[in-house]
């Protein structure tokens, strides 16, 4: 998997958004560039050419901007779709701000998050418009002058709006439309400062309240053009990601569409499994969340039609023939592989470590897993493997221009993961005590997270500061290594780990291992009693562990782990007491 003198790749060099569209129309003006259905179970694929895709951003921009709508915070709210693309693109191609929500919060944090960012519009989807109602009926959206349906069917105009005004994405279109034919000529004749501030990314808080990360068009086209040099992009990708993530928007939008690939949106986490298998994507983009899934999936269907023992033994025969050069793997596992399309060739996994294990596994298959690293404040890409070039454990070595240092490391070179470059973000909005307390004095951007380098520029994950559990005797414990041991423990479908908290002795730290389990596989081996198995499993792994990091609690819940929307167990939300 190493190869040191493997090149880097070729990749189009990002200006800006409205740059980036013109170059792609100009580059692949028939090929397809976005694909969806208006619904999962139209038979009709819609495929928009670059072209096409250009003429739609530039005449939503164009109507923009003659709504008054230049330099403006601009917000949007809903699921992913044609229309949000445009929307994402048209803001920042016109000079304003987009403020990308995540349509499942409750409704007070997204008007708070609209009123708190002085949105001038709001661009919303069907799936966001009771709440945008909602807001309306209780007086909320006071910035607000412009309502954009991204949906041309809409209810929103049968409750008062006030002095505001309510029109549509493709009635926008259509007015650009008419105005860009007329001479109209505004769309082009600003001048993007890629230095200003160009969106503003809420994080996802995973350990609380999220901030509100301020990025510049830099920021992101430098992000793209430094960290495609890394990836072989392919022909046609799934996305799955939500698009108010920077992974979902900068790393599945900007990044493939720079580089003339097919993006096929998806309707839906219900429907992936279904529509990987239609859409036939060659490469896919995912948190290590949807792997797992996707891992869990194969062995246990191989478990259920009684092929376990066999899949193990042709992955081992498998891996050893290609030492000598013998390939078989699209034979050998064409049944495993037509469940994901029968054409994925690569996986590019970024926002957490990925265990090695699943890695492995998909490699024995024929699909190559880059796992990489990146997190909002950096646009979000920060490093990555790359396909014939990589190490097992670790994240990848820097994106070019992007410079990482340890901050404070330990005996084993362990501390925090700092980062400086083109790709940091510019501050936290309305926020200067939170954004001076993340850079040090020599513009580092410190991460949160910890992590090693090694002597070649490697980068290790070990977990996340605001997990760290610190011991009486000063030692260190990370949870992510240990709920990385007991993902494989049979029967584990979700853990974390944590210090439990005692109300009956307050200083007394105790590491709690917290299991949703499996039902279906424990049931499948005959387990009745799965508290005692997982007592049992447990005392297994703390022999192989320094006993400062034992488990001396295990807890089973019924239900999983409450999750963000990009698969993220919110670990703020979990009930740590232990008595």
């Amino acid at each position: 998997m190493m190869n040191k003198n493997y090149p880097i790749y070729k990749t189009t060099f990002i200006d800006d958004m409205r740059s980036l569209v013109e170059e792609s129309a100009q580059n692949f003006p028939n090929d397809i560039a976005i694909s969806y259905k208006e619904k999962y179970y139209d038979k009709e694929v819609r495929k928009v050419t670059f072209t096409q895709w250009r003429d739609d951003v530039r005449n939503l921009g164009t109507s923009l901007i003659n709504n008054n709508l230049r330099e403006e915070n601009i917000a949007i709210v809903g699921e992913n779709s044609y229309g949000w693309c445009c929307s994402f693109f048209a803001v920042m191609a016109t000079g304003s701000v987009t403020v990308p929500v995540d349509k499942e919060l409750p409704v007070e944090d997204i008007d708070g998050i609209i009123t708190t960012t002085s949105c001038k519009a709001v661009i919303y989807g069907k799936s966001a418009e009771g709440k945008i109602m909602e807001i309306l009926k209780n007086g909320g959206l006071k910035t607000v002058e412009l309502l954009v349906s991204i949906d041309q069917e809409t209810s929103v105009d049968k409750i008062d709006l006030g002095t505001r005004t309510l029109t549509s994405v493709a009635a926008l279109e259509a007015k650009g439309a008419e105005l860009y034919a007329a001479g109209d000529n505004s769309y082009y004749d600003y001048k993007i400062d890629t230095t200003k501030l160009a969106s503003i990314v809420f994080t996802s808080g995973t350990t609380g309240k999220g901030k509100g990360v301020m990025l510049s068009q830099a920021n992101i086209c430098l992000d793209m053009t430094l960290g495609m040099y890394n990836f072989d992009i392919t022909r046609k990708t799934l996305h799955v990601l939500p698009p108010h993530h920077t992974f979902g928007s900068t790393v599945n939008y900007v990044g493939h569409l720079s580089q003339g690939c097919e993006v096929y949106i998806s309707s839906g986490l219900k429907h992936v499994s279904d529509e990987i298998r239609e859409q036939q994507p060659t490469h896919l983009i995912l948190v290590p969340a949807f792997l797992e899934v996707m891992n869990r999936k194969i062995w246990t269907t191989a478990r259920k039609t009684g092929k376990e023992g066999l899949l193990k033994l042709m992955m081992k025969v498998s891996n050893c023939l290609r030492k000598v050069g013998i390939d078989l793997r699209k034979k050998l596992f064409s049944s495993v592989l037509s469940a994901f399309g029968g054409k994925l060739e690569l996986v590019i996994c970024g926002g957490a470590k990925l265990d090695e294990e699943i890695i492995r596994t998909f490699d024995a298959l024929g699909i190559t897993v880059l796992n990489g690293y990146g997190i909002t404040e950096c646009a979000p890409l920060i490093s990555a493997n790359r396909n014939k070039y990589q190490k097992p454990g670790s994240v990848g070595t820097p994106i070019l221009a992007c410079r990482v240092k340890i901050d404070n490391p330990n005996e084993y070179g362990e501390g925090e993961i700092c980062v400086k470059g083109p790709n940091v973000m510019l501050g936290y909005y309305n926020n200067p005590e939170a954004t001076a307390e993340v850079f040090d004095k020599d513009g580092f951007f410190h991460t949160g997270d910890y992590g090693k380098l090694d002597e070649e520029g490697w980068i290790y994950i070990t977990g996340r500061k605001k997990n760290l559990i610190i011991l009486s005797n000063g030692k260190n414990v990370y949870p992510e290594e240990i709920e990385a041991d007991l993902q494989k423990v049979e029967g584990v479908s979700e853990v974390v780990v944590y210090a439990g908290e005692s109300r009956v002795q307050k200083d007394k730290i105790t590491i709690v291992a917290e299991i949703f389990p499996d039902a279906d596989l424990l049931a499948d081996k005959g387990i009745t009693d799965p508290q005692k198995y997982f007592e049992d499993q447990i005392k297994e792994l703390n022999a192989k562990m320094p006993p400062y990091k034992a488990i001396k609690c295990v807890k089973l819940r019924d239900t999983e782990f409450q999750k963000n929307t990009s698969r993220k167990i919110t670990r703020f939300s979990i009930d740590k007491t232990i008595d």
